[in-house]
């Protein structure tokens, strides 16, 4: 089962967020701050000068770093010299003033000229060397060389991903996806992923750094890039107390963290696959175990953790303070639902694996976790439940402080049945069923004379209640034929309709009467004179 990897892809959002953040907040102070700044040739860094007077260090670097660039593109032999200007030494390159030598670039015990010779010597060779980066014999080599060093990525890229695996088999448990127990070890295989991810980043974040170093042309920005990730990592950006934090102790306390979590659930399936299951405890049993153990341990490492940090807890009670008053306004779903959680954990009323029935929803507890609870309907549909609801609605258990079910099947037969014959075929029909149980055994009542029947109760008493209609089903397939075969009749439902005659009494006006009386009159003339031209006519 693969696992479901939003918080993973949440926690490397937020992390590079960081990261960028750090990256334009903390570099521009750093910079300000600087009383030196480097000569750089394609990217690397030579020496660093200091503010002359009213020349300051930045303006010195700047114009020095622009003759370097337009010289080191020819390919004419450069010629570096030193000499004497106002008594100080100075730097020149084919001609060209580059940079003068004072006493505020010298360290202590160097006169100015031994500078400026070390100075010139350095410079010299970086010239050379960015000539020799840019003639088309080295751009060949070091492409091909780039391009063993992918396919080497690729390859190292590929192992991961299969040491991935054969440890991810070693690590989890066989037991872990185990219906059964319910287990399923999220946490751990999000942290061997997430570890992988990482060694896999790092490797092709290597290769792009040390790629790009290669060529004049990239090696700045490859250089810019080191810089800028030096000091977004390592710059402190959080003081609690008496210590400060970077980037990547923080990232460390979320990776340890996130170890804890994996950690604490690799424990918790060990006790709930390897201990709790020896003891043949209930399975509801072992789950609140392995979840109060599982909350437990984490609350006890999270402090442990804080505590080697070197966090003082007392420190965060401002922390926790504010925290409250979040889960007090806008979180108090949330809260809600872990306190139900912890209620139905410790009073034990439902357990995983009981069948219970809530509203319209009829199934399996499969899982029980901090804010919900999961169901297995009869339609094998996964139903998330908030844990609340099962404090706020009546909730039908089957299952609880018995694994004994009892259903009840109502069957109608005909007057002039024998009862005995009727309450043995019953009988025989729930024996018959291989899940019904024996103890306590089927019984069959009367339960009363009906208007054209006789009302039967089959009762019987199963131990899985989530097939309680299949085996009603198969009982009444049962009943059926052992009826049949005694010649019982279920009877039709009969009602009786009696149909009295008698005088419709009618009354008319006396208008109305004579109206009628002489129409009919009329008629009956006309009927007679119509009888009669038909007979002349004959």
């Amino acid at each position: 089962m693969r696992p479901n990897y939003s918080l993973f892809y949440f926690t490397i959002r937020s992390i590079t967020l960081v990261v960028i953040l750090g990256c334009f907040l903390l570099v521009a102070p750093v910079q300000a701050q600087t009383q030196t700044v480097p000569i750089t040739l394609d990217g690397r860094h030579l020496f660093d000068v200091s503010n002359t007077g009213p020349v300051t260090a930045e303006n010195r670097a700047n114009d020095a770093n622009l003759i370097l660039k337009v010289v080191v593109r020819s390919q004419e032999d450069v010629k570096v010299e030193i000499v004497q200007d106002n008594q100080l030494p100075v730097i020149r390159v084919q001609g060209r003033h580059l940079l003068t030598v004072t006493s505020q670039d010298t360290p202590t015990g160097r006169t100015r000229e031994e500078q400026a010779q070390i100075w010139s010597q350095i410079i010299t060779e970086a010239i050379q060397q960015g000539q020799q980066e840019r003639r088309p014999s080295y751009i060949g080599r070091t492409m091909l060389f780039v391009l063993f060093l992918v396919l080497g990525a690729l390859s190292i890229h590929i192992i991961f991903g299969w040491v991935w695996q054969y440890w991810l088999r070693r690590l989890v448990p066989e037991s872990a996806n185990d219906p059964e127990t319910g287990a399923q070890p999220k946490g751990l295989e999000l942290l061997l992923y997430l570890t992988l991810l990482l060694i896999r980043s790092l490797l092709w974040l290597g290769v792009i750094i040390y790629t790009t170093d290669l060529f004049p042309l990239t090696r700045e920005w490859s250089q810019r890039i080191k810089h800028i990730l030096s000091i977004s990592f390592t710059s402190p950006i959080i003081s609690i107390g008496e210590n400060s934090y970077s980037v990547i102790n923080i990232i460390i306390l979320i990776g340890l963290f996130f170890g804890l979590l994996a950690f604490a659930g690799a424990v918790t399936n060990l006790l709930r696959s390897r201990v709790l299951r020896i003891t043949r405890v209930s399975r509801g049993v072992q789950e609140s175990v392995a979840v109060i153990f599982n909350y437990s341990f984490i609350f006890i490492g999270t402090v442990i953790l804080l505590q080697l940090w070197g966090l003082d807890i007392s420190s965060l009670a401002i922390f926790a303070s504010i925290l409250g008053v979040a889960i007090g306004i806008g979180l108090q779903g949330v809260a809600k639902e872990l306190v139900s959680g912890l209620v139905i954990t410790f009073e034990r009323a439902i357990q995983v694996g009981d069948f219970i029935e809530i509203g319209n929803y009829m199934g399996t507890v499969e899982r029980l976790n901090a804010r919900s609870m999961q169901i297995r309907t009869l339609d094998d549909i996964l139903v998330i439940v908030p844990n609340s609801k099962l404090l706020e609605q009546e909730v039908i258990n089957w299952s609880h402080q018995s694994q004994a079910s009892r259903l009840v099947l109502p069957i109608r037969v005909s007057f002039d049945a024998n009862i005995n014959q009727v309450r043995y075929a019953l009988l025989e029909a729930a024996k018959s069923h291989s899940e019904v149980l024996h103890k306590p055994a089927p019984r069959v009542w009367i339960k009363e004379f009906g208007e054209d029947c006789l009302d039967f109760q089959l009762l019987v008493w199963i131990s899985k209640p989530r097939r309680q209609f299949q085996i009603k089903s198969d009982i009444y397939f049962q009943i059926d034929e052992n009826l049949r075969q005694i010649n019982i009749q279920v009877p039709f439902p009969q009602r009786s309709l009696h149909i009295r005659s008698g005088n419709l009494p009618l009354e008319i006006p006396p208008q109305l009467e004579k109206s009628l009386f002489q129409t009919f009159k009329i008629l009956n003339e006309w009927l007679k004179k119509q009888t009669q031209t038909n007979n002349l006519d004959d």
